[in-house]
This record gives C-alpha cells, sequence and structure tokens, in this order.
C-alpha cells in the first residue's frame, strides 16, 4: 500500500480497511476487476441480436418488406396492405401503420403464400404490414415492440411472428405466436371489467389443418388508468426449447409449455418441441374489420377510420449463453392464470 506524504496514520488504516473489503467482494475476479457473480450475471443476460429504431425518412428494406394483398388474411378482413407512404410511413422516429378508407385494386395474394399473386381484388380499405420474411429469422430470444395502438370499432392490430420455412407443413403444422393481438380499444365491451375493451392478448396457433386447428389465448389484465391507445407499451414474448411466455411491460401474463401444444405434422412425431423448435420472423400489421374484430364486438364503425398502428421500436435479443435452448436467460415467474383456448389435451 503507498502512503502519500503528510497522510495520517488514520487515514491510512481507512484505506487499508477499504481495500480489505474490496478484496473480499471480489474474491475469484478475473484480471478485468469482474466478480465472478457479475460475469454470471452477464451471460445469462439477452444480447440484443437485431433491433429498429426508426430513424430516418423511411422504412429500412434491409429488415423490412410491406406486403401487399388483399385476400383479407383468411379472417375475412376488410383491407388491401400496400406499399405506398400513405400506409406505411417512417416519420419522426416512429413507424406508421396507417389504415384509410379508399378504394384500392391489387393481387390477392402476398408474395410466398400458395397461390401467389392470384387474380386482383378490390377492398374498400388500405392498411400497411411489414414483415422479415426472406429477410430475417429467429430459433428462441427475446422479442419485444413499443407500441401504441388505435382504438376504434373494427381495429385489429398485431404484432407477430410465422415460420420462415413452414418446416412442418401448411399453417398451423408449423406454428404461429400472436405476441399481441387487440381489437376494438377503447369501445364497449360487456365482458370487460370496466366495460370498455383495454385489453390486448397473446396467442399459440398449432394443431393439424384446418379445421382441425386450434390454439391457446389469455387477455393481459390491463391496471392502468389509461388504455394502449392512450399510453405506449411495451409487448413481448421470451421463446426457450420448450417454453414460451408472454410480457406487457415486463409483467407475465401467458405462459405455454411445450406440453400444451403439437403439431399433426408426421415429420414433427418425433420431435418434442415441435413446432415451436424452427424459426420465425416478425409481422406488424393494423387490419381493418374480421372476424375477431366484428364478431367480439357489435359489428364494425366506418368513422374509426383513418386509424393508425404506431411503432417506437422492435428488438431482437438471443441468450448468448445458451443459444441452443434460450432458458438460461429466461425468467421463470410463477403464474396463476392459466390459458384459455378449445383444446383441452394439454395441462
Amino acid at each position: 500500500m503507498f502512503r502519500y506524504k503528510g497522510e495520517s496514520k488514520l487515514a491510512q488504516l481507512a484505506a487499508w480497511i477499504m481495500t480489505i473489503a474490496l478484496t473480499l467482494q471480489f474474491t475469484g475476479c478475473a484480471s478485468s476487476g469482474v466478480s465472478w457473480n457479475q460475469e454470471k450475471r452477464r451471460e445469462m443476460n439477452w444480447e440484443v441480436v437485431w433491433q429498429d429504431n426508426f430513424d430516418g425518412t423511411e422504412l429500412d428494406r434491409s429488415k423490412w418488406k410491406p406486403e401487399v394483398s388483399c385476400w383479407g388474411g383468411g379472417n375475412n378482413e376488410r383491407q388491401c396492405y400496400t406499399d405506398r407512404i400513405n400506409n406505411v410511413k417512417v416519420e419522426s422516429g416512429v413507424l406508421k401503420l396507417i389504415a384509410k378508407p379508399e378504394r384500392y385494386t391489387a393481387k390477392l395474394y402476398p408474395d410466398g403464400m400458395k397461390g401467389s399473386p392470384g387474380e386482383n381484388r378490390t377492398q374498400q380499405y388500405t392498411s400497411g404490414k411489414v414483415r422479415t420474411r426472406d429477410i430475417a429469422s429467429w430459433k428462441y430470444g427475446r422479442i419485444s415492440a413499443r407500441i401504441k395502438l388505435p382504438s376504434g370499432l373494427g381495429t385489429w392490430p398485431a404484432f407477430w411472428m410465422m415460420p420462415a420455412d413452414d418446416f412442418y407443413g401448411n399453417w398451423p403444422l408449423s406454428g404461429e405466436i400472436d405476441i399481441m393481438e387487440a381489437v376494438n380499444l377503447g369501445t364497449k365491451c360487456n365482458e370487460c371489467p370496466n366495460g370498455i375493451f383495454n385489453r390486448t392478448s397473446g396467442a399459440l396457433h398449432f394443431g393439424g389443418l384446418p379445421p382441425n386447428n386450434t390454439y391457446w389465448y389469455q387477455h393481459n389484465e390491463e391496471t392502468s388508468k389509461a388504455g394502449p391507445w392512450e399510453e405506449w407499451r411495451v409487448y413481448s414474448v421470451e421463446w426457450g426449447a420448450g417454453l414460451i411466455q408472454w410480457y406487457v411491460d415486463g409483467k407475465i401474463f401467458l405462459q405455454i409449455s411445450s406440453d400444451m401444444w403439437y403439431t399433426d405434422s408426421s415429420v414433427g412425431a418425433s420431435r418434442s418441441h415441435a413446432p415451436f423448435d424452427q424459426p420465425f420472423y416478425l409481422m406488424l400489421n393494423l387490419a381493418v374489420g374480421g372476424n375477431l374484430a366484428e364478431n367480439n364486438g357489435g359489428g364494425f364503425d366506418p368513422e374509426a377510420f383513418p386509424a393508425e398502428m404506431l411503432v417506437d421500436w422492435v428488438r431482437v435479443e438471443q441468450c448468448r449463453s445458451d443459444l441452443a435452448t434460450g432458458r438460461k436467460c429466461m425468467n421463470y415467474s410463477s403464474l396463476e392464470r392459466t390459458a384459455n383456448g378449445p383444446w383441452e389435451g394439454g395441462s
């Protein structure tokens, strides 16, 4: 220990005690001065591997491709998705997906879908949908986005994932992960706790080919007085081998394990986590009407449009110490609420 000229014995003693304390605190440290526990915590943290903060003045085409289609998503939705600034816009650090009333004609099916492009179809609304399909996909991780949702009867925003390669077959043999969906926010809801739609949901789709497909879902229990159309929320999933967990602003509301899902695909018969053991890509969209919106809120209100879904950022993180399963980084929170759904084969 060095002693500076004029330093008192009391000061020297205090410095010596401090040195001993620091030595005890960092026992087992690497030469970098980071304790073993600190290093383990760092290794078990999620690491950002892909993100978009929507800086600049236009969509980053190296990360996203807008979908162009008018087929209605198989849900009787009323929009054509376009690749126009009218519907997909980046402004002031925010992605805006804009649904508006206007007659529009375009190809029926999107790129990558069987039967594409199909004949043209005319719809009475346009909107925006962006995908990372054929650009980026991931197997396991924490996937999050900060979003402000639209309100109105007939609005149906979503943040979700689909399989990159349909490894187990056509939908839903290869699965679908819905990180966030919401319908009819701010409108009357008889079964909602406060009498209006102010909740979002997460869901998992799997099983056999229609009509033998099935799903699990759960609503997020909203505690904020302001709705998700009034405040920004962060919607996330933690996805690891055999387990998927859903969060809003860091609070878990849904947990589904591999004993609760399956695929009728013969390819998945010997794979314990199928179909959710393959890479998935990301999507963000704002649908207009459709079965889920119109069958759960008393119809459709043209006055709800134009409407906007705002996205501040999207982030994909993976577990740097456990890329194979992602499980080491997952937060194992206890959850009393169970998933809802038609399938009784789960636990």
